[in-house]
């Protein structure tokens, strides 16, 4: 196998650029006139409509897996599971008997094992719609099998873990607009009600001209598995995929990206340069970092700062803030003036004893299921490909900087011949280098 070098972050250019690097408007939060109607939202949904019954296949089907799975048949009637794909039978096994006790059995002949198994999967004629939802390593590939094979598609974040993967969906995604498949992502902020009220109200001149903002997603240290006997490396990589730069994008992308898809959005454009620094201390598996610290250039003056951390006992906490000139909003649930007195808030459902419940009426991991649905089913066509790619690259153009020490430009990172992981993926020992990045050491271009 290809020995891969973790220091060649930055690559040289493969690809002149598929009219999309300097694409973005400009930052559209000035004031204007109250109540414009904002374009370009999903629809909030009591359920999907009624229509031709769906039938879907899971690549992929570890715990988010079965969740994703389970939020699609939740979110409307007519939806039906009747397909698994995965490189573990155990995982399989585990899905299946979820399903099972839930009264919804999956066909054992329906059910592929292997790195080919997603092909098996896709090529049955019954399924309508895939569900991608493997280490996003896997995802270019997988969702590129899946438009080829007429599917619509559920493309989980983040949607790549290097610049080659990005330019792949965004192919794909062109792909798939170009003969009608509908595509939505696991971006579910953008499906949530109290989200997109906020972003109606900000679009609408609540807090003036956007001048900042900050995005933050700090947190306990996640899961890792200890290497098990009878384990071989790739096996121990995949089971453990969390861990490794090359199968999650490290956790800048895998989590934090939510965040910066915020601000993407609220801004209306993805940054034009990030500088920042990140670091590991605590780590005990894999190769990525414990903390990152980065500053996205918007341009014109704007600019976000976007941290993120994974270290136990430390304060955390999740979320986005947007300044403006005349206030500035927590992008969910509350807008405040420059003193810092209230000016909007959105309002939640009550209980029954009238007290505010805190929360959306459907959850956003279902309502991104019942848009996917609802676009399916009534032709209000959607593809979310490009946007949730734009913003990965964004994560990955942070995660870049702090490797690195460089400042990284969008032109740069766009361009990028970065690949991760072995040029050939398959069971048995892997020849890779997992060195912890080190900023400021010398860079192969």
């Amino acid at each position: 196998m290809q020995n891969i070098d973790r220091r060649k972050f930055i690559g040289k250019t493969a690809l002149a650029g598929i009219g999309l690097a300097g694409a973005g408007a400009l930052i559209t939060a000035c004031k204007r006139k109250p109540d414009v109607e904002v374009s370009g939202l999903p629809p909030i949904l009591n359920g999907a409509p009624k229509g031709k019954k769906l039938k879907a296949g899971l690549v992929g089907v570890g715990a988010r897996g079965t969740g994703a799975a389970i939020n699609f048949i939740s979110a409307g009637p007519d939806l039906e599971i009747i397909a698994l794909a995965d490189v573990f039978q155990d995982k399989i096994d585990a899905c299946r008997e979820r399903f099972a006790s839930f009264n919804l059995p999956i066909p054992a002949e329906n059910c592929f094992v292997g790195f080919d198994g997603y092909k098996k999967l896709m090529a049955l004629p019954d399924i309508d719609v895939v569900l991608l939802t493997t280490p996003p390593q896997f995802r270019p590939e997988h969702f590129l099998e899946a438009v080829s094979n007429n599917k619509h598609v559920f493309l989980e974040k983040p949607v790549a873990v290097d610049p080659v993967g990005i330019r792949s969906v965004i192919t794909t995604g062109k792909k798939a607009e170009a003969i009608g498949l509908c595509v939505v992502t696991g971006t579910q902020r953008r499906h949530q009600e109290d989200y997109i009220e906020i972003y109606k109200q900000v679009m609408n001149g609540a807090i003036g001209t956007i001048t900042s903002a900050k995005a933050f997603w700090n947190q306990d240290h996640v899961w890792f598995r200890e290497r098990e006997a009878g384990w071989n490396d790739m096996e121990y990589m995949i089971r453990n995929w969390n861990n490794f730069c090359w199968l999650c994008g490290d956790h800048i992308l895998d989590t934090h990206v939510h965040n910066i898809d915020v601000i993407n959005w609220f801004m209306g454009k993805h940054p034009v340069k990030a500088i920042g620094y990140g670091g590991r201390h605590r780590r005990v598996t894999g190769d990525q970092y414990d903390f990152f610290s980065i500053d996205f250039d918007y341009g014109n003056g704007v600019s976000s700062h976007s941290m993120c951390r994974q270290i136990d006992s430390c304060a955390n906490g999740t979320g986005e803030v947007i300044m403006g000139t005349e206030g500035y909003t927590n992008c969910v649930n509350t807008i405040w003036d420059l003193k810092g007195n209230v000016k909007w808030q959105f309002e939640y459902p009550k209980d029954e004893n009238g007290n505010s419940m805190n929360a959306v009426k459907i959850p956003p991991y279902v309502q991104e299921h019942m848009h996917l649905v609802h676009a399916i089913r009534t032709g209000n066509y959607v593809n979310e490909a490009e946007q949730t790619a734009l913003s990965t690259l964004t994560a990955i153009m942070g995660r870049t900087a702090a490797y690195t020490g460089r400042a990284i430009t969008w032109d740069e990172i766009f361009k990028s011949d970065m690949d991760l992981g072995p040029a050939k993926i398959e069971f048995g020992p892997v020849d890779m280098v997992f060195e912890t990045p080190v900023p400021g050491t010398p860079v192969i271009v």
